[in-house]
């Protein structure tokens, strides 16, 4: 965690931060307090979730084959494109995703730029040329009991999921991909913070080093 916090010190503005980590691990939980305790105004946030490649040119049968765990899913190119424009003050246009047909929506929304520029995602630090540009690093781990039941909850309420599509989605690539791609990624992190959401410390001391920057 130190040099995490040698990396908040010294970076210039805009900050980049990344907070990866697996499904359910409370990555969204993590931005969204660091949002709520810095002022959504003052930091421009992007979710990788936002650039899943759309399948509405692929018959709904064959979406069930996708491996939405890979990063072959996601537009990345679109992503480190719009973290460079960010980085640049400039303004970006971002997709929205609907996750219960596997489409992006014909409107987009606009991210402005800030000094602090957040972005989430289970799959940030597996692509070399996304993870350079992060300033810093951050990974939530959870045990995969909680990001399970996390996941669970999640797809059914928000995504309108069966249980027994999530947990055959769990079985045939979610765990795999995590344990391939996730889990080694956690050595590229500046911070881990275990427990997410509920490590009270660690999200102290994020916030007092974006604090600092910011004032």
């Amino acid at each position: 965690m130190a040099t995490g916090i040698i990396l908040f010190m010294m970076q210039k503005i805009p900050l980049v931060i990344g907070i990866a980590g697996g499904s359910g691990s409370g990555k969204t939980t993590v931005a969204q307090e660091l949002l709520r305790r810095v002022g959504s105004d003052r930091i421009a946030y992007l979710q990788h979730d936002s650039y899943y490649k759309d399948l509405r040119m692929l018959p709904s049968a064959q979406h069930s084959e996708i491996n939405f765990d890979h990063p072959n899913a996601l537009e990345t190119e679109l992503l480190i494109e719009h973290i460079t424009t960010l980085r640049s003050f400039k303004p970006v246009q971002v997709p929205i995703y609907d996750f219960s047909n596997d489409t992006r929506k014909s409107e987009t929304f606009t991210v402005q730029p800030s000094n602090v520029i957040l972005v989430e995602g289970i799959l940030l630090y597996v692509e070399p040329e996304l993870r350079k540009l992060f300033d810093v690093k951050i990974f939530v781990d959870a045990d995969a009991d909680i990001r399970f039941i996390r996941r669970l909850h999640r797809d059914i309420t928000e995504r309108g999921r069966s249980t027994e599509s999530v947990i055959e989605q769990y079985y045939a690539t979610v765990r795999p991909m995590h344990l391939e791609f996730v889990e080694p990624s956690k050595r590229y992190a500046d911070v881990i913070i275990p427990e997410g959401g509920h490590n009270i410390a660690a999200l102290d001391m994020v916030t007092a080093r974006i604090e600092l920057l910011l004032k």
